[in-house]
C-alpha cells in the first residue's frame, strides 16, 4: 500500500501539471513524471500520465477539433510510432536509475533552451525536421511520457496561431496516446489493478485542473507561459538529479 506521504505528494502535482495542460495543450507529462518519480517508479507513473493525457487529448482535441492542423500530424505520426516501439522497448529493459539522470537532463535542456532563445518569434522550419522531431518525440513519450519537446519545437515553427497549435498538440497526442496505449498493453505495462485505481483517483483532479487551465488559456500570451513553464521544469530536473545521487 502506498504511504500517507504518496498519497498527499500527488495531488498538486497534478493539479498543476494539467492546468498547465489547459493552457497551452501540452506540458502535463513534463512537469508531472519527473515529480511523481520521486515517490513512485517510472513502469507506475509513465502508464499513470499516459492514460491522464490520453484523457485530456480527447477532450482538448474534441473541443478545438476543426483547429488540428492535419497535414502536420500526418508528416509526425509515422516517425513517431516508430519511436513509441523503440521507447517501450527501452522503458522495460534498461535500469531506471540511469533513466531517471536522462529525463532531469533533457528536462533542464529544453526549459533552458526556453529561457534562452527567442521562442516568440521564432523562424520557419523545413518539413524535412518531422522525421527527428517524430522519431525523437515517440521514443521520448514511451519512455518517459514526456514526448512533447520534440514536437512543440518542431510544430511552434511550423504554426503561428496560438489556438490550431494547441489544438494540433492535442490531436497529435490523441493518435500517438492510442499507439503507446496498445503497446504498452502488450507489454503488461497497464495490466495492475494498481494503475487503473490510481487513474481513476486522478481523473477528477486533471479534469477540474483542465477545465481551468483552458479558461486562463485566453487571458495569457504565450511567452508568458513559457516561461512560467520553463522554471517549472528546471526545478523539477534538478529535483530528479538529486533523488538519484
Amino acid at each position: 500500500m502506498p504511504e500517507l506521504a504518496d498519497l498527499l505528494w500527488a495531488p498538486p502535482i497534478l493539479l498543476g501539471a494539467y492546468f498547465i495542460r489547459g493552457i497551452t495543450g501540452f506540458g502535463s507529462g513534463l512537469i508531472a513524471v519527473p515529480l511523481l518519480a520521486l515517490h513512485w517508479p517510472l513502469t507506475f507513473v509513465v502508464p499513470l500520465i499516459l492514460l491522464t493525457d490520453f484523457t485530456a487529448s480527447v477532450i482538448l482535441g474534441g473541443l478545438n477539433f476543426d483547429k488540428v492542423a492535419w497535414p502536420e500530424i500526418r508528416r509526425l505520426l509515422p516517425p513517431g510510432l516508430i519511436g513509441v516501439l523503440i521507447g517501450a522497448w527501452l522503458l522495460v529493459s534498461l535500469p531506471h536509475e540511469p533513466l531517471l539522470r536522462i529525463l532531469g537532463s533533457f528536462i533542464i535542456l529544453y526549459a533552458l533552451r526556453n529561457l534562452l532563445l527567442d521562442t516568440e518569434h521564432p523562424q520557419p522550419a523545413s518539413t524535412r525536421w518531422a522525421w527527428p522531431a517524430g522519431l525523437t518525440g515517440g521514443t521520448v513519450g514511451a519512455l518517459f511520457g514526456t514526448g512533447g519537446p520534440p514536437y512543440v519545437i518542431y510544430l511552434s515553427h511550423r504554426l503561428f496561431d496560438k489556438g490550431q497549435l494547441r489544438a494540433t498538440f492535442s490531436g497529435l497526442f490523441f493518435i500517438e496516446g492510442l499507439a503507446r496505449i496498445t503497446t504498452f498493453t502488450a507489454s503488461g505495462l497497464l495490466l495492475h489493478r494498481e494503475l487503473l485505481v490510481a487513474y481513476a483517483g486522478a481523473l477528477p483532479l486533471t479534469l477540474g485542473a483542465l477545465w481551468i487551465g483552458s479558461h486562463v488559456h485566453s487571458r495569457l500570451t504565450q511567452a508568458q507561459m513559457t516561461r512560467l513553464i520553463s522554471l517549472i521544469l528546471i526545478g523539477s530536473g534538478v529535483a530528479l538529479w538529486i533523488r538519484t545521487l
